[in-house]
C-alpha cells in the first residue's frame, strides 16, 4: 500500500465496522477499502443515460386503466379529489 490515512469514527460506526470485520473474517482496513471502492464506483459516469438503465422496465407495469396515457390529467384530478 502506498498511502495511509487516519479516520476518526463515532462509536456506532466503529462497532458496525468491527462486526462486519468479524463476519467477513477480514481486517478493518480491508472492509474500509472495500466500502470506499464501492462508494467511489457509484459516482463514475457510465456513458448511459438514466432512461437507458431502466428501459426494460418502461411499460412493464399495468395501472389497470386502458387509456391512462390519453386521460392522465382526468385520472390525476380524480385521485386528488378522493385524497389519494
Amino acid at each position: 500500500m502506498q498511502d495511509q490515512i487516519t479516520v476518526r469514527l463515532p462509536g456506532d460506526l466503529s462497532g458496525a465496522l468491527r462486526r462486519m470485520s468479524r463476519r467477513l473474517r477480514r481486517n478493518n482496513s480491508d472492509i474500509v477499502r472495500m466500502a470506499l471502492e464501492a462508494f467511489l464506483r457509484v459516482g463514475e459516469p457510465t456513458g448511459r443515460r438514466p432512461a437507458d438503465r431502466v428501459r426494460r422496465l418502461i411499460g412493464s407495469l399495468s395501472s389497470g386503466e386502458p387509456d391512462l396515457a390519453e386521460r392522465h390529467r382526468e385520472y390525476l384530478i380524480e385521485a386528488l379529489r378522493r385524497g389519494r
